[in-house]
């Protein structure tokens, strides 16, 4: 092999740090070429780096030569540095070469050639600082590593362009730096010369085009514009003019749902959540969430669809939790069903149904797939050498038990899988293993058991997976996992455990155990919907003409696409297989990990008190949906995209539209008489409704949503440019212009109301309520962008649809969800007198609390009078203190009351509150519950 590499070209830095890799592995020549040099014979222009390989094949991406050396010295790809790559060549790469060119070209300092890359670097900071690992995918370097420090160094090296704040990302600079291949490479690449030896490189590259401010701007970008076609343009006054009578008719609606021959079947499921703890804004974004959407969109196209979930409800997690309450397993899982269900009605989530599994539709469901299973030949029996504590009497499950990863050495591995290196595991290998319930150190005890011979099942499994991933919309990492799986070959799995609390086992002799949880919770989506209809199999056993997506976060993957589907294919029954997997990364909460224990993060159960209404919550959590990496929820981004894309951009637009109607045409829509540029508009508007189309047919959600905001600002630019305000008052040519441009921005809003529904259901039915949108118009969704709002339409009432969030109040959120909510005192407030009352009060109490927050928030969503809305709030915060004091938990003091006393404006307590201190008692209400962080799962 022969490695081409030039001084002054920044790819050359990382190629050089990654060729010792190839060292004894095949021999390599290393040659310093000009920069005007061509190595690559079919390439017109200079081109290095470039890796000339033994057959006289070339390589000449930086990645790819970074790649090839470390596969030679036998590295095994890895999703998350995949991920990385993908990130720096997307996103730092184009941040990147401005700031160097600003520095090097422009000779500009300071912020302005930090300003392009600080996001970017921020990104890097915070990801290592989240992982708490040296290096960018682990604990050892990697590909990753190297092909970013190359990327960065020469910017980097330059202390004035580290900023101190971010440690985690200096830290991993310097490490990456002090590596004498890391040293070599500079010195080769750089010459002594620092960043000026990148000039002549530089030089030659066009100049960078601004990229602050982009993601925000109002302006239509006019390349986009000028490659609109006249036959495009034709099409769309076409199927503008042609209105409503262009729409089908509406489906009519089915109880049950059930598949129709000939129709587009869609079944979506989530990942079934486990009953035992509340779920957090992570759970809610990576299944149901993420489900939703799709499924809203996918009624909005017509299909025949149906959209299940419900709850995960055997297994040693409920039997602990039951045991920590003092209840039942069966209490605990109708408790907790319930919380789920009001999290998720809370939240909008338009479920067809939401079960559970402990039904007798489970039991039989799941015997009978494993009698199928055992009959053919693919369950074996075995003696398992199994961990129990005798502390506690009983053999402990896999996720009760952690200790130190044989692997990688991660300390808190789980008795299944390591969350770090994600290898499966089987609980006597963990090194110092501790029970999560009592601490102490069990014993390895035998007992005899049940498997899955995935083996005898793999080459079935791997034909169905070449049948079903070609044109499917499986996720890279739902593909990747799957595939790191077969790569290292199946191995039998366990379908028992030494349980009370299970389906029962139906052999002889397993009597007293029951199946593994994740053996029959996927199952647990066939028995909701049979108890949904008993015409079930219709769904499930139907594969010809049902499409099966599947949402979940990612350390789901291997039960949906690997151990259900072998469960089925070895079954022989002609079961309804996944035809697309959705996967996400994880979601985490500012710098770290939401946790129930600690009072970190938002849980599902506390978004309500926040009063920020559910809709906001939906967008903002869709917006950073983690679908090609790792996000993190952020106060402070929440509170810019409510401002800047939802206030700013999209209620503006709309709520501008409708008041132009109201205000200027008595609110009927006006004649529109479209000139040229209209006619562009409306193309414009078609071409990027399809665009809409074309990612939420491939399940990219967070990518879809921002075609919605791109059409909003156009639609904001159209009113800007053409100014109906002005016109309205000139000439009758003038007044005719101002009623064309309301009268279209008024029918681009009536469109977003549409494309909005399976995001903000909520926001839509307003908008298309303030607009009086024809029925037709609000159920279906086509490709083309029609007129649903005629000349002549009546409008109703326009009012603003989004409110301000204020720094004050995000900081006073920040505070309350960054830990403090699980420190509360152990002392009562002054003057109150703490006694527990019996669980019947408390529940009653807790009904009253329910039943008048919602008076609250039905008086506040009216805009009713202030006065009346503060004696009602009165009456709230009085029920929640009467429940705290029932529960037996200590009163909060108000922030910023504690040390300074009652001032003028606070009445003494028990006495209503004003209007003006409201906003200070948001979230009084003590926390209920408090889950170990064990039982709180992504």
């Amino acid at each position: 092999m022969r490695l081409f590499v030039s001084e002054g070209a920044p790819g050359s830095l990382p190629v050089l740090a990654a060729a010792r890799r190839a060292q004894g592995r095949a021999e390599l020549l290393i040659s310093t070429v000009g920069p005007e040099e061509c190595v690559v014979p079919f390439l017109t222009q200079p081109k290095v780096p470039v890796l000339q390989l033994d057959n006289g094949n070339y390589l000449f991406s930086t990645s790819a030569i970074c790649r090839y050396f470390f596969l030679l010295s036998g590295w095994e790809q890895d999703d998350l540095t995949n991920q990385w790559l993908e990130w720096e060549a997307t996103e730092l790469q184009p941040a990147l070469s401005a700031a160097l060119y600003y520095l090097v070209v422009q000779g500009k300092k300071g912020e302005d050639v930090l300003g392009p890359v600080r996001r970017a670097l921020t990104h890097i900071d915070h990801s290592l600082s989240r992982r708490s690992c040296p290096f960018l995918a682990g604990e050892t370097e990697s590909l990753a590593d190297i092909v970013l420090w190359g990327a960065l160094y020469p910017l980097l090296q330059d202390p004035a362009y580290l900023p101190e704040e971010l440690g985690a990302l200096h830290s991993w600079f310097q490490t990456v730096s002090s590596q004498e291949p890391c040293q070599r490479a500079a010195e080769t690449v750089l010459k002594q010369q620092g960043v000026l030896a990148l000039r002549p490189y530089l030089q030659k590259q066009p100049q960078p085009s601004s990229l602050q401010g982009r993601a925000v701007s109002n302006e239509p970008e006019e390349e986009e514009l000028a490659t609109l076609s006249e036959e495009e343009i034709a099409m769309a006054v076409t199927a503008w003019e042609k209105g409503l009578g262009n729409l089908p008719p509406l489906r009519p609606p089915q109880n049950p749902v059930l598949p129709v021959a000939g129709e587009r079947n869609v079944l979506i499921t989530s990942a079934l959540p486990y009953v035992n703890n509340v779920p957090h804004l992570g759970n809610i974004i990576g299944c149901v969430l993420s489900a939703d959407v799709f499924a809203r969109y996918s009624r909005l196209r017509q299909w025949n669809t149906l959209y299940l979930c419900g709850t995960d409800e055997y297994g040693t997690a409920t039997e602990t939790k039951a045991m920590e309450e003092g209840l039942t397993p069966q209490e605990i899982c109708d408790k907790y069903h319930a919380i789920h269900a009001d999290i998720y009605r809370w939240f909008n989530i338009s479920f067809d149904i939401f079960g559970r599994t402990t039904t007798p539709q489970q039991t039989k469901i799941t015997q009978d797939i494993f009698q199928r299973l055992f009959s053919r030949g693919f369950v074996l029996q075995d003696t398992v050498e199994q961990l129990r504590c005798e502390q506690c009497a009983r053999f402990l499950a896999d996720r009760f038990v952690e200790g130190v990863c044989p692997f990688c050495g991660y300390e808190e591995a789980r008795g299944d899988q390591c969350d770090k290196c994600g290898k499966l595991i089987n609980a006597t290998e963990l090194k110092k293993p501790q029970c999560k319930v009592c601490r102490s150190c069990p014993v390895v005890k035998s007992s005899q058991h049940l498997f899955l011979d995935l083996p005898k099942l793999e080459k079935r499994l791997e034909e169905w997976l070449e049948n079903t991933l070609p044109g499917s919309d499986w996720t890279p990492n739902a593909r990747f996992i799957i595939r790191s799986w077969l790569r290292d070959g199946l191995k039998p799995r366990c379908i028992t455990r030494d349980l009370k609390w299970g389906t029962p086992v139906p052999l002889e002799g397993f009597e007293d155990k029951v199946f593994y949880v994740w053996f029959d919770a996927t199952i647990g989506y066939l028995s909701i919907t049979a108890n949904y209809t008993d015409q079930w199999e219709r769904w499930w056993k139907n594969p010809e003409q049902v499409s099966l997506y599947q949402f979940m976060a990612k350390d789901n993957v291997p039960f949906h696409g690997l151990v259900f589907p072998c469960s089925a294919l070895g079954a022989e029954d002609n079961y309804t297989l996944v035809s697309h997997l959705i996967a996400t990364e994880y979601l985490n909460y500012e710098d770290g990990k939401f946790s129930k224990s600690r009072g970190v993060g938002v849980f599902g159960d506390m978004a309500q008190d926040t009063g920020i209404p559910a809709d906001i919550w939906r967008f903002y959590l869709l917006y950073i949906r983690p679908e090609g990496q790792d996000s993190a929820f952020s106060w402070t981004d929440m509170l810019l995209k409510n401002n800047s894309e939802l206030l700013n951009n999209l209620g503006n637009f709309i709520n501008r539209a409708g008041m132009f109607v109201s205000k200027f045409f008595g609110g009927y829509v006006p004649e529109m008489v479209l000139t040229s540029d209209d006619q562009r508009l409306l193309a414009h508007v078609t071409l990027e409704l399809q665009h809409y189309h074309q990612l939420l047919e491939k399940v990219r959600i967070r990518d879809a949503l921002r075609s919605i905001l791109t059409i909003s600002r156009h639609g904001n630019q159209y009113i800007q440019v053409n100014e109906p305000w002005k016109r309205i008052k000139g000439s009758e040519a003038d007044r005719q212009r101002a009623g064309t441009v309301t009268g279209l921005a008024v029918n681009i809003a009536a469109l977003l109301s549409v494309m909005l529904q399976p995001y903000m259901p909520t926001v839509s039915a307003t908008i298309q309520a303030q607009l009086q949108l024809p029925p037709p118009a609000c159920g279906i969704l086509l490709t083309n962008f029609l007129c649903t709002l005629p000349a002549g339409h009546l409008i109703g009432t326009v009012s603003p649809l989004f409110q301000k969030l204020e720094n004050d109040q995000i900081e006073s959120l920040r505070q309350r969800f960054g830990g403090g909510q699980a420190k509360v005192s152990s002392k009562p407030a002054v003057g109150e007198t703490v006694t527990a009352t019996g669980p019947q009060q408390i529940q009653v109490l807790m009904d009253e609390v329910t039943k008048q927050g919602n008076i609250v928030r039905e008086l506040k969503a009216q805009k009713a009078d202030k006065n009346q809305v503060a004696a009602e709030v009165a009456k709230l915060l009085d029920l929640k203190k009467q429940l705290a004091l029932a529960e037996g938990k200590p009163l909060e003091t108000p922030k910023g009351l504690s040390s300074l006393g009652s001032p003028p404006c606070l009445p003494v307590c028990g006495t209503s509150l004003s209007s003006p201190v409201e906003p200070q008692f948001r979230g009084l209400q003590g926390q209920t519950g408090g889950w170990p962080d064990a039982m709180v799962t992504r």
